[in-house]
């Protein structure tokens, strides 16, 4: 009955904590106890617990620290309470969760069915975590303040705190404490030797330490370029008046620009006709010539001719210099002069192409003395063709086409010997005439051609008739002779018949009757010899 009373006037509190909870019991705003689970009843108006689910290891409560620090007793009978400094920092390890603490804080955990391990860090002494947590919590996401840096085999890393240098890290698995503390990791493929980190010339001078350590320094002087070499092998060139940092273990060459401005047989088979010289090719800093047998290579300098270049590699540094190279081709050329339109003297419109093959035997006169020698050349020869059938009737042109040709050399040839060329042969290769003069010149040729056919033609009647005459004249003194004659003629004719028919008999076979037949027709009558 008395408890019905209370329960009725809200004065009896019944409160339950389960298995997997913590209950802090409070009387108005002041802490009481913590409840460990079961069933509690408590009598009064002001009775209240807060339920804490300890699944969640860190305790978690309004005015936490105070109520830790008032009551430190009553909560390290049930929490594992963790304190740090300004300069330190912890990792609680419970057995559900790993969680860190900041430093300067104050913070607990619940004690579970296993102990919790509170791992403590002097951050003055290092910032980096222990491998072996490292091992532990390298999977586990969500701690706060706590970096996890991975450096892969063929990398190196660089870790710098705010903008500082800190340390080299070797391949491997690292954690850091990264309160306020902007830690950044550089990284760098150990496959090639060049240190590729940013801003390297703040760590070769703020850090000779680690330059002398781990790399090689090369600092090239103005006058001066380093070849970089790893295992004999070119990888690197570095510019006079520059600095580059690799891995140890590099070799450097260092050539005197004004002692060896030109490259050695040996740096061009190794820079530029080598595993390097993809690089080295469109470098800026190289001047690179070729010349091919039958060719000559001319080099300036600044605009300058300063020497001619035998068939080979040529190749120069052009730090601080402008330097030019060219080649000529020494062989016999061709050239084409076509589509020219000229008149002759009586005034016959002409289209002719011109062919002249030409040869280089000055080339330096060539190239200095004219902008384009082709140009050159190309023009001289349109002049020339120009000249040579403008002075020309077409009669002329046509009965002697040999003669533009020689006109065309006779103009041609002190004009290109005066810089260094040889016309070794020029001709003209086409005339073309226009449509209605070609049609005007056939008809001229054929009438030509009638009226020599018809002259030879009465040269040869009259052959023929004075030899006629002469053949009767014989006939008629010499009876035998006009007899053979017959003869002849009769042969020819039985040649062409099947059979004869005489009457009378042979001795007047040619002044009696001769009867032919053909082989189509019947025999004819009468009798006689066959």
């Amino acid at each position: 009955m008395l408890d019905s009373l209370k329960t009725m006037f809200g004065l009896l509190h019944t409160f339950y904590i389960k298995p997997t909870e913590r209950g802090v019991l409070f009387n108005r705003s002041d802490f009481q106890r913590i409840l460990m689970p079961g069933l509690y009843r408590y009598f009064g108006p002001h009775w209240n617990v807060t339920k804490i689910d300890i699944r969640s290891p860190r305790v978690t409560l309004d005015n936490l620290e105070f109520l830790l620090q008032q009551h430190t007793a009553a909560f390290a009978q049930h929490c594992e309470i963790v304190r740090t400094s300004a300069t330190q920092a912890a990792l609680v390890e419970t057995p559900v969760m790993w969680c860190t603490v900041s430093p300067n804080q104050l913070s607990a955990f619940w004690r579970g069915w296993q102990d919790t391990i509170v791992h403590r860090f002097d951050l003055e002494a290092s910032i980096e975590i222990p491998a072996e947590l490292v091992a532990k919590i390298i999977r586990v996401n969500g701690l706060t303040n706590c970096k996890i840096v991975r450096v892969p085999e063929n990398q190196a890393g660089l870790l710098f705190q705010k903008g500082d240098f800190l340390r080299l890290l070797e391949p491997g698995t690292y954690g850091f404490w990264d309160f306020d503390r902007d830690l950044r990791v550089d990284f760098s493929s150990r496959l090639t030797c060049r240190m590729d980190f940013a801003q390297p010339e703040r760590l070769i001078d703020a850090h000779p330490e680690f330059v002398e350590a781990y790399g090689e320094l090369v600092d090239v002087p103005q006058g001066q370029v380093a070849i970089v070499r790893e295992r004999g092998n070119p990888i690197a060139i570095v510019h006079p008046g520059q600095r580059q940092l690799f891995w140890s273990g590099v070799t450097v060459e260092t050539i005197d620009l004004e002692a060896e401005p030109k490259l050695t047989p040996r740096l061009v088979s190794e820079l530029i006709l080598g595993e390097f010289g993809e690089e080295c090719v469109t470098a800026p800093y190289l001047e690179i010539a070729e010349v091919r047998a039958q060719h000559v290579g001319l080099l300036y300098e600044k605009g300058q001719f300063v020497e001619t270049l035998d068939p080979g590699w040529h190749v120069w540094w052009t730090f601080a210099r402008s330097l030019k190279t060219e080649t000529i081709d020494l062989r016999l050329q061709m050239m084409e002069v076509g589509g020219q339109e000229i008149l002759t003297k009586d005034k016959v419109a002409l289209r002719l192409n011109l062919t002249a093959g030409f040869r280089i035997v000055d080339p330096v006169r060539a190239k200095t003395a004219l902008v384009n020698f082709e140009q050159f050349l190309y023009k001289e020869l349109q002049f020339a063709l120009r000249s040579a059938v403008g002075t020309k009737l077409l009669d002329e042109l046509l009965e002697d086409k040999g003669a533009i040709d020689r006109d065309i050399s006779e103009h041609i040839q002190p004009k290109a010997s005066e810089y260094g060329i040889e016309i070794v042969s020029v001709g003209v290769k086409d005339i073309i005439l226009p449509g209605e003069m070609k049609t005007i010149l056939s008809q001229v040729v054929e009438a030509e051609k009638s009226a020599q056919a018809n002259v030879i033609r009465r040269r040869e009647e009259t052959a023929a008739t004075r030899s006629m005459l002469n053949t009767a004249r014989v006939m008629e003194s010499n009876p035998t002779a006009l007899r053979l004659k017959e003869l002849e003629i009769l042969e020819r004719i039985a040649e062409k018949i099947d059979r004869i028919n005489v009457n009378g008999g042979l001795e007047n076979v040619l002044t009696d009757l001769i009867r032919f037949e053909g082989r189509d027709l019947p025999p004819a009558g009468g009798s006689g010899d066959r």
